[in-house]
């Protein structure tokens, strides 16, 4: 009876305490997610960047609260969304790669691993509790005509690049908009993956050759302020799910763009390869960057205008950390400061990300957070913010407690896995196994409290700490069919 005693008393006292806090919360708040495409921890200037011109991203940090510990799903683009969408950690989603449906022609197949009929996203849960629901940017979770695509998994409104494939030209020659194909005038289709073996005569050849008229960003930013628009006439909660294919490569962006960045930056031309050339590689990258802040600027000042910035919470983050490819220079930018690792890394520099969430009234400005947060919290969060019950599989702990100026003890584990590798983090320690199932796998310890470069490794100092760590790490995870991973699946 004493166990019985002692668990009771402080579940009663939760939900008393809570009652005052469900009272208060009056309609339920639009919900804006921005996510951002490669966009390393360090990118912002409210997180320390010093070349890249980011003042509405700064200035929405200062608004809100700054999470100094979060996490994105996992290190590559579409099994991260999919932690975003369901909830569920790379251990037990349903897509665990970039998985892809065809090849890079024009008229190949398009998409990646569809989700599956009957998953339950945030979008279909929030549609359900009588959100209208719009989805503007790059999917990735299934290409058109399938079970994954945006209009069958909960989204009212959808304009996007479906394939991620397509999503490495800035300016494809068509789009899908609610489940049907949309021609960009201008946009004539061209290779995505360009090499030339001398720098062009003139940088004009440069943009004459990779760039053309609709650039998709810009179309994306059109569709989401017009959803609002509507939403708000129709006088009903909204869900804007922003995916920005932006900072992701290839290096393209409008001209005028690159005025705002000097031209010493760049001493020789990106020749491409594995993306699109560009004369001024680094001022491309920081123009993205900030032509990413515009739109985020522009989404703000659309809810001032209509009234609905009091109403509405804003998250922002990205779904990895910084590439090395298509002639990003991340240490020029000093993009992961001293986190170790790039996007497809289970290092700190592939995973930890910005975090911005601003909601007046509700979210202190000027605030920060330490607590270690990831992509499977903010299933919860969302499912909280609309007031609906917490009864669906998930990974994560609902973040609004934090949102409010407290804190808990965080009962669940971070994990990640991505190919060859895994990691996980309890408490201030986290687990990095790299080269699975092969010859030479490397098993490290770090304490991220005390080393949050990852530079010293504790296996052999901390061996009772290690086998903890192991032991939950193979309790978190089952196999995947769809998605076999032979260095993880016979790890018992």
């Amino acid at each position: 009876m004493k166990l019985l005693h002692f668990s009771v008393i402080p579940m009663l006292l939760l939900v008393f305490l809570a009652v005052p806090a469900l009272a208060d919360m009056g309609p339920p708040p639009n919900i804006i997610y921005i996510l951002a495409d490669d966009l390393g921890y360090r990118e912002l200037g409210s997180y320390g960047q010093e070349k890249i011109k980011t003042p509405r991203l700064d200035a929405l940090a200062a608004e809100g609260m700054r999470f100094t510990q979060h996490y994105s799903g996992a290190p590559v683009c579409a099994s991260s969304r999919c932690v975003l969408m369901t909830g569920l950690h790379c251990g037990h989603s349903l897509v665990r790669n970039n998985w892809e449906n065809g090849g890079w022609g024009e008229f190949q197949p398009e998409g990646q691993y569809p989700l599956p009929t009957g998953t339950r996203t945030m979008a279909s849960l929030l549609k359900e509790a009588g959100y209208t629901t719009g989805v503007f940017g790059k999917w990735g979770l299934g290409g058109p005509g399938t079970t994954g695509a945006p209009e069958v998994q909960g989204f009212d409104h959808s304009c996007t690049v479906i394939c991620q494939r397509k999503a490495h030209n800035f300016y494809p020659n068509h789009l899908w908009k609610n489940g049907e194909k949309v021609i960009l005038d201008g946009n004539g289709w061209f290779k995505a993956h360009q090499k030339i073996k001398e720098p062009l005569a003139t940088e004009q050849e440069y943009y004459d050759r990779y760039l053309r008229e609709r650039y998709m960003a810009d179309v994306f930013l059109e569709e989401a302020l017009g959803f609002i628009d509507k939403a708000h006439t129709s006088n009903q909660p909204f869900f804007l799910y922003y995916p920005s294919p932006i900072p992701h490569v290839a290096l393209q962006v409008p001209v005028e763009d690159l005025e705002a960045y000097p031209r010493e930056w760049d001493t020789e031309p990106y020749l491409g390869g594995s993306y699109l050339p560009h004369p001024r590689p680094r001022a491309a990258y920081a123009a993205m960057i900030t032509h990413l802040d515009r739109e985020v600027g522009a989404l703000l000042d659309r809810l001032e205008k209509l009234g609905l910035a009091e109403n509405t919470i804003v998250m922002f983050s990205s779904d990895n950390g910084t590439t090395w490819a298509g002639g990003v220079d991340y240490e020029f930018f000093d993009s992961t400061g001293e986190l170790s690792g790039l996007k497809g890394s289970v290092l700190e520099g592939g995973l930890r990300v910005p975090f911005l969430v601003r909601w007046p009234g509700k979210v202190a400005a000027g605030s920060e957070s330490d607590f270690p947060s990831y992509f499977p919290d903010v299933f919860p969060t969302v499912l909280d913010l609309a007031g609906l019950a917490d009864d669906r599989p998930h990974d994560g702990h609902s973040l609004l407690p934090i949102f409010h100026g407290g804190s808990f003890d965080r009962t669940k584990p971070l994990y990640w896995e991505h190919g060859d590798q895994q990691a996980l983090r309890l408490g201030d320690w986290k687990l990095v196994r790299r080269r699975l199932g092969k010859k030479n796998p490397a098993t490290k310890l770090f304490n991220l409290k005390e080393d949050p470069g990852e530079k010293q490794d504790l296996a052999s100092t901390e061996p009772e700490r290690l086998q903890e760590l192991l032991e939950v790490s193979r309790k978190s995870r089952f196999p995947s069919k769809i998605f076999p991973n032979p260095g993880l699946d016979n790890d018992r």
